[in-house]
């Protein structure tokens, strides 16, 4: 099977999800024939860096033959960009620049960024670069200032959502609302990694149905059981129960990040749903029909206080520093149980 990330990647603007901002300000440039010599993409990985730096190089009619990319990270040695400054001052084969897309451009040794500083300085008429970068902090200031900089956002979960439902659906896959909401949290603000998750699950199918419980068992995520006895628990000060659930998603290797998470989500909506009607709609579209089901079951209780979720936000935000990851959730249950 195709990798679906490479498959699906945009072609055009109107393709790329969640990066307004930057698409703007490049086809507002581009019209207003104020187009730089240099630019720098930063941002997380799989936010479209690359892909949008890959359609700005045919939006300003770069042939593929003029069109270069590099990885810095394979080249990243003085000598590399030696040779790329050679390179440049040959003149287009077919277009009007030459566009050179030089990705984790972070990866440059100290020398190589002197070399392609010079290079930045005073740049051939027909060249156009773009650096791509996770960690724009590695970036010396000097490399920084010559370039138009542009942040790519991390995309909302409920943007990868639709875009996990639309490539199953090209696919010829049904993914139902729990599992795709579950893939979008697996993928971190990642389209690639979302999509890779993905295609695992449809690669592991049995049939063109894909349910949350599927992803869970593929993925090795928490099960939607095991996080509703846990929340049940919590909203019934049940501690050792509570407790226990966390001791379960222990021993199955489940990463307490995520549990967490999926842990805040559902009571989020348990609140929402406890307090606003107009919420229900929106809510029950975005899980699956049995979430749904034990949203309403524990939001018809109206038990749920906004400070049980105070205490597990503090707690979510020690998972990831603690040594033992489960500590601040179950410090969170002690706490929680313990409030008259």
């Amino acid at each position: 099977m195709t990798v679906l990330y490479r498959t699906y990647r945009p072609q055009k603007w109107p393709e790329v999800m969640g990066q307004d901002h930057i698409i703007e300000g490049l086809k507002d440039a581009i019209a207003n024939g104020r187009i730089s010599h240099a630019y720098l993409f930063s941002g997380s990985r799989g936010t479209g860096k690359t892909t949008v730096a890959r359609i700005f190089a045919r939006e300003i009619k770069t042939a593929g033959d003029d069109t270069y990319e590099i990885d810095a990270a394979s080249n990243r040695g003085i000598d590399d960009i030696r040779q790329l400054r050679e390179h440049v001052s040959v003149l287009p084969f077919s277009s009007p620049f030459k566009v050179y897309i030089i990705d984790e451009v972070h990866m440059l040794s100290k020398d190589a960024w002197n070399a392609l500083l010079k290079t930045l300085e005073e740049p051939p008429k027909h060249v156009i670069f773009i650096l791509a970068t996770t960690e724009l902090d590695k970036v010396p200031e000097t490399i920084v200032s010559r370039c138009q900089t542009f942040v790519f956002r991390k995309p909302s979960r409920e943007i990868i959502r639709k875009q996990v439902t639309l490539v199953a659906k090209k696919e010829d896959y049904e993914v139902d609302a729990g599992a795709a909401d579950l893939i979008a949290l697996l993928g971190d603000g990642s389209f690639r990694d979302a999509l890779g998750t993905l295609e695992k699950v449809i690669a592991a199918s049995a049939d063109k149905k894909i349910t949350r419980e599927e992803v869970e068992a593929i993925t090795g995520a928490p099960r939607a059981g095991l996080v509703n006895q846990f929340i049940e628990s919590l909203i019934d000060k049940k501690e050792d129960v509570a407790l226990k659930a966390i001791t379960e998603a222990e021993k199955g290797g489940v990463s307490m990040t995520t549990f967490t998470t999926l842990i805040l989500e559902k009571m989020r909506f348990i609140l929402l749903v406890q307090h606003s009607k107009s919420s229900e709609a929106s809510v029950r579209d975005r899980v699956s029909p049995d979430d749904w089901e034990f949203i309403a079951a524990q939001a018809g209780k109206n038990s749920l206080t906004p400070s049980t979720l105070v205490v597990l936000l503090e707690a979510a935000d020690g998972v990831g520093r603690a040594r033992i990851a489960e500590l601040p959730l179950e410090l969170a249950v002690v706490k929680i149980c313990g409030i008259v």
